[in-house]
């Protein structure tokens, strides 16, 4: 084949000039072709011409991807298609911070540290995290929109939130960097700002493999400076405890040790600390780690922990928070809450997300709070969030009922531009006034304070492009059809077989956590003990029962065929030894009953008393009687 040139033809054929129609044609075409709005913002997605590309839908997550276009590399999607992920590891470093403690010696830099801004981090950040609920917001984070993708609609940490939480500044300079530090430039900060040698700013970074310093490094070089030393030294240790300060808190990395020296330049000018937008750095930066921990093969989270679990903490009180009755408005929202680690799987708190209901969420948590701390303008503010070189867009038009107003369908998310354009950004930012949600875009207010309204076609659009559940049903823990269409036959023929399907009926309540009835523990025992005692009859008789048909449905544990709350009978107790649990066998010649008949009654007995009673002879008689034994009770 002849080779082609420049102009597409070949060699061997001569160059043909255009003729004018079919210039005037490329002239008209250009003329025709739409220019891009550089503010995508007032395009929404709802409002698409019909010729759009509709992405189509990925296994267990939206149906129209136009909107998360990364779903199939979420982890939601893994779990959906059986891959699950174990909690992720957690970097926070609460307890690090008492290490280091301003007291009354070091008034001078304590002085300076409450001029930034910055002081309410000393005291407010949270020593414990729970790995299995902040791992489970993480897979319900969507970077395309830095939302959380609930059952009935996004959420995300605002402005508003920051502020009320930390009390630290959310307006102010924006925190940029013109470019990565590198080590050389690293070292050379070290001994400019904290007064190190060249030999010991070498020896550090070297070690860190990075232009970062380690946390216990700045503490035992500088934890012991007082206000008798010198200017130059309390200087120096007023930077290394900012330094060490920020890498505690609004910027902790997945090193989970060190913290990057490129901050340090932030702290250059001591009376310009106060200055930046603190906040705002901080929410971008945590809206960074919580997209990396989107993705299936990340095992970690960084960021500051205490600002996202005492958000889980304001906005979902009844699951998961524990309060601090000594708490006054007038400090940090963080300290109102006792941090804890709740007792439930990642996989059972997966679940009870699954099944929120919109009443159980505070949207307006803040309401006594606005008389010290009230709503800033800020929070309003629609555009791009920058710390260093991360960039994050910022969307309250998506979350309004968190603001009190009705959610309407939100525009479509806009892509951040490149950190590069470091000028474009903090020109949009230093006139963020002009970038606020107007009374138009905001809509009108809930009729009801708190109640999370919503306009009628918001929920339709939802469905289509995000999922409201996480865990995929034929996964759920507890007794679903699926889970007990898949146990081993009733009509097993070896002793074996029957203990493994009692063992693994058993197994899906325990995993089931501690939040189910004890209706539903009762029913399994129940079930259970029909399973092993109906085996010699079983052989007996040699008869095969016939198991109860599956449904396709899905029930509740409440609605499932083994237990029925108005089959239990309390009785009186009659003496103070408590009566025997009896559960009679089925029968051997009859079938277990269909799915929609109760079973037999079953008789609770009352609370044990002080004195166990004694041990009966085994009766082999067709009822099996099951005694339970009273505890003592300890003496003190």
């Amino acid at each position: 084949m002849p080779p082609r040139t420049r102009g597409g033809y070949t060699s061997d054929a001569p160059r043909r000039r255009p003729t004018g129609s079919e210039r005037r044609r490329r002239v008209h075409l250009r003329e025709v072709d739409p220019v891009p709005d550089p503010d995508p913002v007032e395009h929404p997605q709802h409002d698409r011409d019909e010729t759009e590309e509709v992405f189509e839908g990925a296994p267990g997550g939206p149906i129209d991807r136009s909107i998360l276009r990364s779903f199939h590399k979420h982890v939601a999607a893994k779990i959906w298609l059986g891959e699950d992920r174990a909690p992720l590891k957690l970097v926070n470093h609460g307890a690090k911070l008492q290490l280091w403690e301003l007291d009354m010696e070091r008034s001078r830099i304590y002085e300076t540290v409450h001029r930034s801004g910055l002081a309410p981090l000393t005291s407010c950040s949270h020593r414990v995290a729970s790995r299995p609920m902040l791992s489970a917001f993480c897979e319900r984070w969507h970077p395309e929109t830095t939302t959380f993708h609930m059952p009935f609609g996004e959420m995300t940490i605002t402005l508003d939130d920051v502020a009320s939480i930390l009390h630290i500044p959310v307006t102010g300079s924006m925190i940029s960097f013109p470019q990565p530090l590198r080590v050389d430039d690293a070292n050379a900060l070290l001994v400019e700002l904290l007064g190190t040698t060249d030999v010991e700013a070498s020896r550090e970074t070297e070690q860190c493999r990075s232009p970062s310093v380690r946390l216990l490094w700045l503490r035992d070089h500088f934890s012991t400076i007082t206000d008798a030393s010198s200017d130059d030294d309390i200087m120096f240790a007023t930077r290394a405890f900012l330094l060490h300060l920020v890498g505690c808190t609004l910027f902790a990395d997945k090193s989970a040790t060190n913290v990057a020296v490129v901050y340090l330049e932030l702290f250059r000018d001591l009376s310009m600390v106060g200055s930046y937008a603190w906040g705002a750095a901080c929410l971008a930066y945590l809206y960074r780690q919580l997209t990396t921990a989107t993705r299936f093969e990340v095992r970690q989270l960084g960021g500051y922990l205490t600002l996202l679990q005492a958000w889980i903490y304001e906005h979902f009180p009844e699951m998961f928070s524990s309060p601090d009755m000594s708490y006054t408005e007038s400090r940090p929202r963080a300290l109102r809450w006792r941090p804890h680690v709740i007792p439930d799987s990642l996989q059972s708190v997966r679940e009870r997300l699954d099944r929120l209901q919109i009443s159980e969420v505070c949207w307006e948590p803040y309401v006594d709070h606005r008389a010290e701390h009230p709503l800033p303008d800020i929070a309003w503010y629609s555009g791009c969030l920058k710390c260093g070189q991360v960039v994050e867009p910022y969307h309250p038009e998506r979350v309004l009922r968190q603001f009190g107003y009705i959610q309407t369908i939100p525009p479509r998310p806009f892509t951040p531009p490149r950190p590069d354009r470091s000028i474009l950004l903090e020109q949009y930012w230093e006139r963020w006034t002009d970038h606020v949600l107007t009374d138009q875009s905001r809509g009108r207010r809930c009729h009801y304070s708190g109640s999370g309204e919503s306009v009628p076609e918001y929920m339709a659009w939802y469905d289509r492009i995000s999922h409201r559940i996480v865990q995929p049903p034929q996964l759920r823990s507890g007794f679903t059809t699926d889970a007990r269409s898949s146990l081993p036959s009733h009509a097993a023929s070896t002793s074996d077989t029957r203990a493994a399907r009692a063992l693994t009926l058993l197994r899906l309540v325990i995993s089931g956590g501690r939040e189910q009835s004890v209706d539903v523990f009762w029913g399994a025992l129940n079930e259970a003990h029909g399973i092993l005692a109906g085996s010699d009859e079983t052989s007996a008789s040699h008869s095969t029962p016939t198991p109860a048909p599956a449904s396709h449905s899905t029930p509740s544990p409440a609605t499932l065929p083994f237990f029925s709350p108005a089959t239990f009978v309390y009785p009186p107790a009659a003496s103070d030894d408590p009566p025997p649990l009896i559960v009679p066998p089925p029968p051997a010649s009859v079938a277990p009953p269909a799915a929609s008949g109760p079973p037999p009654p079953l008789i609770v007995p009352p609370p044990p008393a002080s004195v166990a009673p004694p041990a009966p002879a085994l009766d082999s008689t067709a009822s099996t009687t099951v005694y339970v034994r009273a505890k003592r009770k300890k003496k003190t």
